[in-house]
């Protein structure tokens, strides 16, 4: 069987990467909850394409998820086996429920916990 073993220096890509994609999402979030594409969705495709890639938040996070879901991981994969790097992403869906939470402002609960707990164990 092979030893499964990881460096410090791998350890620390996987966090940047799976932090990074998780201010990704919340910078998606923030742009697609913003009042002009908001508007924008209500109206036909053009409106709807227009609306979008003119918010400067959605073009931000596409640059974090960019970065940081394919650039950094791409680096990781390199590295270690998926079977060690893969079960990290788990910790982006945590990561990215509390900055929803204390970043946006949205509701914390107990469906939040029993999930993140349900993924972790």
């Amino acid at each position: 069987m092979k030893e499964l073993t990881i460096s410090w220096t791998v350890l620390t890509l996987i966090f940047i990467s799976v932090t990074i994609s998780a201010i990704a999402q919340v910078t998606l979030k923030q742009g697609m909850s913003s009042p002009a594409v908001q508007q924008g969705l209500t109206g036909g495709w053009l409106e709807i394409v227009n609306a979008v890639s003119s918010n400067w938040y959605v073009w931000l996070g596409l640059m974090f998820y960019a970065l940081g879901a394919a650039v950094l991981w791409l680096g990781v994969l390199a590295k270690v086996d998926v079977s060690i790097a893969y079960p990290f992403v788990g910790l982006g869906f945590i990561l990215t429920a509390l900055f929803g939470v204390f970043l946006l402002g949205e509701a914390f609960s107990v469906l939040f916990d029993l999930s993140a707990l349900a993924w972790w164990y």
